[in-house]
């Protein structure tokens, strides 16, 4: 059965700390999905299912419930079903996977695919004390979103897994710097150039003296140069390739895809956007985790019959620098396909909506370019990765 987009948006990115501190994940969300919907004339109450990508759950008091707040906050019928997935970094692409498959199941004919995270509300936390403490003890309070960012499984920290792949692909600090600026160039040109305007639906936010509307992403640093990355300390390592410049940035922000089969969209004069062709998603080594989309992508590829010389798009989540060039050699990708608007290190990556974004980025960018074929991907903490490819109509 054919599963096809017929609308996406996304929220601007927010800095950490920055003009969506106070908005919570599911605002967001709610936002992004009231955009979604409105972009395509699609009345919520024909809305089947609402599946949400989010990655912590105590971000705000109402955060275990997100999903079906969208839902019914973004005008969806009381009996729509609702269902928030984690799959950490690749949340946003796992919703859209979700989504689909309801379609395919018969469950749903039109269906929400969301993500949505705010990190700048990650809480610190207090362990152990539920149930009394000894006499004496000190209560430590818990950095719930830098513990977040270590696999006690493998006892490594994320950057560290990064620096293991710098080390196995031979990838220098320099040749990070020089992708880290290339990334914000991309991006700064996009920006500038209205080319993310289809794509993004700006907010309004509580100022000093009144509301005040966010219409561009808040994180990237056009003005980054290799002299300024240069001056920065390993964020890991000493000798390190892992800077605050080469790595993703830590933001809030939420997008949201709508999804409908071939019937639904003639019964309801949906116009499709792109088709959804196939994903994949495989484990990998968890402390190489960042090496994740390179399986992903071919297993994709694979069940579409299809080649990476056949994708015009490839966009590739930057979590780190060292970790896309990895992948990028893994991979052999041709670099003038490969994030041509830039990616997380300038945009940021707000963990549950990433895969929203590069999805609704490509879908967007597909139609601006009138090209056939997308593939987006990204890696996942713990080890693993995650793929879908598109096909414009």
């Amino acid at each position: 059965m054919a599963v096809f987009i017929v609308a996406a948006k996304r929220t601007p990115f927010g800095k950490f700390g920055g003009a969506f501190t106070n908005v919570s994940a599911t605002s967001l969300g709610v936002h992004a999905t009231k955009a979604a919907l409105e972009s395509a004339n699609v009345d919520p109450a024909i809305v089947d299912t609402i599946t949400v990508g989010q990655v912590h759950g105590l971000s705000s008091s109402d955060a275990i419930y997100t999903s079906r707040h969208i839902g019914l906050k973004s005008g969806m019928r009381i009996g729509h079903g609702s269902l928030t997935v984690n799959r950490l970094c690749g949340s946003g692409f796992q919703s859209v996977i979700t989504a689909a498959t309801d379609i395919m199941q018969g469950d749903a004919s039109v269906a929400v695919a969301a993500g949505t995270e705010n990190m700048s509300q990650f809480p610190f936390v207090v362990r152990d004390v539920r149930f009394g403490t000894k006499f004496g003890a000190n209560y430590n309070l818990e950095d719930s979103l830098w513990s977040s960012l270590t696999d006690s499984y493998s006892n490594s920290p994320m950057g560290i897994t990064a620096e293991n792949l710098a080390k196995k692909y031979d990838i220098s600090r320099r040749d990070c710097e020089e992708y880290a600026v290339r990334t914000q160039e991309r991006f700064a040109a996009a920006q500038e150039g209205g080319v993310l305007d289809a794509e993004i639906a700006p907010i309004d936010v509580k100022g000093r003296k009144g509301p005040v509307t966010i219409s561009k992403d808040e994180h990237n640093k056009p003005g980054t140069t290799l002299e300024s990355l240069a001056k920065l300390p390993g964020a890991f390592l000493k000798d390190g390739t892992v800077t605050a410049g080469t790595a993703s940035g830590i933001c809030d922000g939420a997008g949201a895809l709508v999804l409908a089969s071939e019937e639904a969209c003639k019964k309801h004069s949906l116009t499709p956007l792109a088709r959804l062709v196939s994903w994949h998603f495989e484990g990998v080594e968890p402390t190489e985790m960042g090496i994740g989309p390179a399986p992903a992508i071919r297993g994709a590829l694979k069940k579409a019959g299809l080649s990476l010389g056949d994708m015009d798009l490839v966009d590739v989540n930057e979590a780190f620098a060292a970790q896309w060039l990895a992948v990028a050699k893994e991979l052999n990708l041709d670099m003038d396909k490969a994030n041509v608007n830039g990616g997380a290190i300038a945009v940021g990556h707000p963990l549950g909506a990433s895969g929203s974004r590069i999805t609704a980025h490509l879908v967007h960018e597909l139609q601006r370019r009138q090209a056939k074929y997308a593939v987006g991907s990204a890696c996942i903490g713990g080890g693993q990765g995650i793929a879908l490819i598109l096909e414009r109509p």
